[in-house]
């Protein structure tokens, strides 16, 4: 019976649930509701967590708590990205600022400590949703302080805090109906449950592959689950070897009557007896189930005892990582990487080629403050794509800061930008609805110049509110004007579906043409350029005067020109340009004025 935990412990509880984080993250990212080729929550958490990980690695053997404690937040704080991630910093931040009071962890310290965590995260986010990570937090902040004085054995402690935060992400698809609809539970949730899953599994003995950041890329997978039975040693080559169970395994039960409480959590309990990575949201009329298994045809059969089965499906995780590994090898041999074909091998490749793409985005940039004469104000823009680079610097844009749709920059790339720029007032650009949270707590950490945050959420909303920069005004009359000018820019986007679901009504297919707006989407169909006309119908009223178009890098010349003549001739009353962004994931970005 442990009543307490030290520095080293909570140290290697850290890093066992970041490593746990690191090995579910594509699995997380699958959780987004919108089945568009970004969803980034895990990435994004996982990303915030590793530099957390970098931070505690480097402290010396006789590290105390109070130097772990200030490395975890430091190190997440810096590594922020996404709202997930900020969410995620805010949580480990207030978590370790009571920690760090304290040599040894008791289940009352632990308690405080929680709470500390969930005020922390609520005051990052302006608008608090239930049924989000918040919900999932709270839940576990609640459960902790009302057992604290009567369950003293830390593990028994957190084995009941953590199945609070379950219940409470299980419960999160009937607090958000589009998480419903969609057939998932809330994906921050499920990335706070995972971290706290490994650092239970660490406390409890169970083999946990800690993160190794010895050259500062390779990683190993972390072992963990995210409910049920714990790690178990899986079967084949050292490639597959973080793969716990073969199959993964989703169905639906279409119930032939409502299930009472105890029946849902037997049911529960026998497909957790059968893998891991579970997935239960339960309906009156259905159940949703997606789980790593062995047996598929066991949980099918479970299944059939309460009502009919549809949307079957199950795939071979161990044959999927084959494909992965032969992929790996063709990169390698074609970017002749001194590598080793670990399971990070692809993500190896990838990061190389992202650094190759950094070194180019470099050369794009504005020069650094050495070279910029001091001025009143300045301009920091998140961009992506070298045509979206090239427009911002021909409107004149102190620094581009890399980023977007597929890889939100962190807090610190903000802070790094904003020491680049030679001037007393900054005004950023996030453009993207999930980098404005990053800006906002960079500026908090700027102590010598004045940060003014443009919640711009779209890439047109940045060009168009950045042509109205008045040089001769002052701060508070351009915030202003940009603040009106994106009030009025309509934004709309073309890409492709990741994944079968259904949204709000609307039926989307794996690798359908998404036409979407600022309200959701608006069209679906097979083709690129008749879903992109039909979007812009839709996004265009009696008011329109300007239709701008943003050509992604995966779309020919011709195939743009055919569009914006088509546009053209179909819209008289409105001005329409062609622009080369060359973004990637999204065919055209849009916008109508």
């Amino acid at each position: 019976m442990a009543t307490l935990f030290n520095a080293k412990e909570f140290r290697d509880m850290f890093l066992a649930g970041a490593a746990n984080l690191n090995s579910k993250k594509d699995y997380i990212n699958e959780l987004n509701v919108f089945p568009v080729p970004d969803g980034d929550t895990g990435s994004n958490m996982t990303l915030t967590i590793l530099s957390a990980v970098s931070e505690v690695e480097a402290l010396p053997n006789n590290f105390t708590m109070d130097m772990l404690c200030k490395a975890i937040s430091s190190g997440s704080l810096k590594g922020a990205r996404g709202n997930s991630g900020v969410i995620l910093s805010q949580i480990l931040r207030g978590l370790t600022k009571s920690f760090k009071e304290h040599n040894e962890i008791d289940t009352n310290h632990t308690a405080v400590a929680f709470k500390s965590a969930v005020e922390s995260a609520f005051k990052a986010v302006m608008k608090p949703k239930e049924g989000t990570i918040l919900t999932v937090a709270k839940a576990i902040s609640d459960e902790a302080s009302n057992i604290a004085n009567e369950v003293t054995d830390i593990e028994e402690f957190l084995v009941k805090v953590a199945a609070a935060g379950q219940k409470a992400l299980d419960n999160t698809p009937n607090q958000l109906p589009i998480l419903k609809e969609a057939g998932v539970v809330d994906s921050g949730g499920m990335g706070l449950m995972t971290v706290l899953y490994g650092a239970l599994y660490k406390l409890q003995g169970k083999e946990i592959a800690l993160l190794s950041t010895d050259d500062g890329v390779k990683r190993q997978r972390g072992a963990g689950v995210m409910s049920g039975n714990g790690p178990r040693k899986g079967k084949g080559s050292s490639y597959d070897a973080d793969i716990t169970f073969t199959y993964c395994t989703e169905f639906i039960v279409m119930l032939d009557k409502e299930l009472e409480d105890k029946e849902r959590e037997a049911f529960k309990e026998y497909l957790l007896g059968l893998g891991d990575s579970l997935v239960f949201v339960y309906d009156d009329d259905y159940i949703k189930i997606h789980v790593h298994t062995d047996h598929p045809g066991k949980a099918f059969e479970k299944g059939i005892e309460f009502g009919q089965l549809t949307n079957m499906k199950i795939d071979n995780m161990r044959e999927e990582h084959q494909e992965a590994k032969e992929h790996a090898q063709s990169v390698k041999a074609s970017l002749d990487l001194d590598m080793d074909l670990s399971p990070e091998a692809l993500a190896e490749a990838k990061a190389h080629d992202e650094a190759k793409a950094k070194e180019e985005f470099a050369k794009l940039k504005k020069s650094d403050i050495v070279d910029m004469p001091h001025k009143d104000m300045g301009i920091i823009a998140v961009s992506i794509g070298k045509g979206m680079n090239d427009i911002f610097n021909g409107l004149g844009v102190d620094y581009l800061v890399e980023g977007g749709q597929t890889m939100n920059p962190s807090t610190e790339d903000m802070l790094s930008a904003i020491n680049h720029v030679n001037a007393d007032n900054i005004f950023i650009f996030p453009n993207n609805k999930n980098i404005i949270m990053a800006a906002n707590q960079a500026r908090d950490l700027t102590e010598d110049k004045n940060i003014v945050i443009i919640p711009t959420t779209t890439v047109p909303q940045g060009v168009s509110a950045i042509i109205c920069f008045n040089p001769e005004g002052d701060v508070t009359e351009n915030e202003e004007t940009f603040k009106g000018v994106i009030a009025n820019v309509k934004t709309g986007q073309v890409t492709y579906a990741v994944r079968d679901t259904k949204i709000n009504g609307v039926e989307v297919h794996k690798e359908d043409i998404m036409g979407m707006d600022d309200s959701g989407i608006q069209a679906v169909g097979k083709d690129i350029e008749a879903t992109t006309i039909e979007l812009i119908e839709k996004m265009v009223d009696s008011d329109s005067e300007l239709i701008s178009i943003y050509k992604g890098a995966e779309v020919s010349s011709k195939d743009a020109d055919d569009l914006l003549s088509k546009i053209s001739e179909k819209f008289p009353e409105c001005d329409v340009d062609m622009n080369d962004g060359g973004q990637p994931v999204y065919y055209y970005i849009l916008s109508v004025e």
